[in-house]
Parts: C-alpha cells; sequence; structure tokens
C-alpha cells in the first residue's frame, strides 16, 4: 500500500448515500438524491440540497433518486452523484484516485453489479470494490463472521429488505425483497388518501413513520398533526393520525418483511439455526429503527431479535473496516477494476 493512495467505503442506498474514510468514520451521510434541470439535461443539485427540492419543483427541474430498489435505475445520474460524493470527500484537486468500496443487495445481479462498478470507476476510482450489504452490516455490527457460527442479519434500508444467514465469512442463504422503508411510506400516504381523502408527499409520509410509526400496536397512542391537499375541495387541510391507525396501514408492508425472515430460516441448516436462536437476530439499516420491529420479529419467529448499534451507519462502517483489512476479508469482497 503506498501512501498516495486513498480508501473510500460507499453504502450507496436507494434512501441515502453514507461515505466512510479509515481512520476517520463516517465522513458524510446524505440523501441519494439528485436534482436535474430538464432543457439543457443539467445537474443542479445533489444531497441535501436537492433532496430539499423533492416535490417543490417547478416543470422544468426534477428531483429524483438514481437508485431503485438498491440498484442503479439511472445510471448516467448514479455516476454522477458517486462524483460528487468522491470530490466533496478528497477535495476536488486530489490527484490520486482512490480505491473504492461500495456496498450492493444480496439479490444483485452480475449486471447491476458491473454497473455500479463501472459508474464507481467512471466516477473517479482506482480500483472498485463491491460487496454484499448483508456481509457489510455483519462486519459493521461487530459480528464476527470469520467464525463457524450462524450469525442472522436482517437490514432494512430504503428500497429493500436483505435477509442472510452468515457463518465462515460468506452467506449460507440470503433473501433480498423489494420491501423496505420506502413502500412503508408509500402505505402510509396511501392510508391517508383513503381514510381521509388527503393527498401527502413522500416527505410528510415519512416524517409520519418516523413520529407516530410503530410495528406493533401501543397502548399509549402517538399522535401527530399532518397537513395535505383535500381532494374533494382541492384545498390545503390539516388531520389528526394516531399510532395505532399507522401501525394498521402498514401491516401489510411488515408482514412481506417477516415472510423474508421466514423464508431465509427456513433455508437455514439445522447447525447453524442454532447458533441463531442463541445469537437473536441482529437488525440493521434505518428503517429497522421503526419502533418495535425487533418485538414484532420475535412475536412473528420467536427468536430474539434486537438492533444493532448505530443501525443505519452498519454498512458504511462495514465498508471502512473490510478496506481496512482488506487481507481478511478477501474472500467476501468480489474485486473489479
Amino acid at each position: 500500500m503506498s501512501i498516495f493512495s486513498r480508501k473510500l467505503g460507499i453504502d450507496l442506498g436507494t434512501a441515502n448515500t453514507l461515505v466512510y474514510l479509515p481512520r476517520k468514520g463516517v465522513v458524510l451521510n446524505e440523501p441519494s438524491v439528485v436534482a436535474v434541470s430538464v432543457p439543457d439535461n443539467k445537474i443542479l443539485a445533489v444531497g441535501l440540497d436537492a433532496k430539499s427540492m423533492i416535490g417543490k419543483t417547478p416543470d422544468s427541474i426534477i428531483a429524483y433518486r438514481p437508485m431503485k430498489d438498491g440498484v442503479i435505475a439511472d445510471y448516467r445520474v448514479t455516476e454522477a452523484m458517486l462524483r460528487y460524493y468522491i470530490n466533496k470527500v478528497l477535495g476536488r484537486f486530489n490527484v490520486f484516485r482512490p480505491d473504492v468500496l461500495i456496498s450492493v443487495p444480496a439479490g444483485v445481479s452480475s449486471t447491476e453489479r458491473r454497473a455500479v462498478i463501472e459508474a464507481a470507476v467512471k466516477a473517479g476510482a482506482r480500483n472498485a470494490y463491491v460487496v454484499k450489504e448483508p456481509v457489510l452490516a455483519a462486519i459493521g455490527a461487530g459480528v464476527p463472521i470469520h467464525e463457524a457460527h450462524g450469525h442472522m442479519i436482517v437490514d432494512i434500508g430504503g428500497g429493500t429488505t436483505d435477509v442472510a444467514v452468515i457463518s465462515l465469512g460468506g452467506i449460507v442463504a440470503s433473501k433480498s425483497v423489494k420491501c423496505a422503508g420506502d413502500k412503508i411510506d408509500v402505505a402510509i400516504a396511501d392510508y391517508i388518501k383513503k381514510s381521509f381523502n388527503l393527498a401527502i408527499g413522500d416527505r410528510t409520509a415519512e416524517e409520519v413513520k418516523i413520529k407516530i410509526a410503530s410495528a406493533v400496536p401501543l397502548e399509549d397512542e402517538l399522535v401527530v398533526s399532518i397537513k395535505g391537499r383535500d381532494f374533494v375541495a382541492g384545498l390545503p387541510r390539516s388531520v389528526q393520525v394516531s399510532t395505532n391507525e399507522i401501525v394498521k396501514a402498514i401491516e401489510p408492508q411488515l408482514r412481506d418483511i417477516v415472510k423474508a425472515i421466514k423464508d431465509v430460516l427456513q433455508d437455514t441448516p439445522p447447525e447453524l439455526a442454532a447458533d441463531i436462536i442463541d445469537h437473536g437476530i441482529i437488525m440493521t439499516g434505518g428503517s429497522s429503527q421503526l419502533r418495535n420491529l425487533p418485538e414484532l420479529v420475535y412475536r412473528r419467529t420467536g427468536v430474539r431479535a434486537y438492533l444493532a448499534e448505530d443501525p443505519l451507519f452498519c454498512v458504511a462502517k462495514g465498508t471502512g473496516l473490510a478496506l481496512e483489512h482488506l487481507e481478511t476479508y478477501k474472500k467476501s469482497i468480489i474485486a473489479k477494476r
């Protein structure tokens, strides 16, 4: 390793992109959103600046997410977004191209994987490595993945939920479902549309989720007042919503997530299943922070579940640790220029 080669870990998520610098930690955490001006196809803003524009742009500007369900939906924009983040972290005048390690969902196809590698190299990486998200989440959550013990990781992000059983540094059984935070937001918006005849945007739905949503009904309900546009009158109006209404609204989405966990448990060899009962299920990713989600998983599967420390940063931390110890994690890493 020469002193000049920089290393970066990137958790390229559907909702947020996090950049990790070894020995510095997570140096950037911004929404995966890009604002593009339509007439000249120019990129106007990336990250936080672009997210504040969502749902508020004139026709000539589109603010959208280039990552859909954890994979690249718009190649050119993803490349521009990666370049922006790499430059922002390393500085404009950085002469040395960094080695970049990027997370991809467990269910990604080889074509999708190649797209990520190409986008990173075009965006200024010298070498790009991709690693499956559950492996990184496990490393970041402090799980000793090389031991002959089974660990179950459930990584719930914005676009995908990745469930995997890891043993001896590799994935033994896994499942990736395109049902996670974004689908929960949509379910909340739909419910409010049906029940109150009120149209709300994605950001408002996300706020409702963070403020009051829960995976299991609560005795002491939380209440939030939401503002939106009345479908009938077409005028702005606000309504009160309580936790247990939202619990009902998001139940189908949570059922899909729990089903993915059950499917992976059914595919797990008996010896590893025994380990999982001992160790419990580790939950990572931003959307795993939904109130009482571990409790719901426990009720449905009978296996204890708990949140990792800093669930949102687990994958990003994992990229950093994997970079620092490339030799150790060689087996789990797919390297490509």
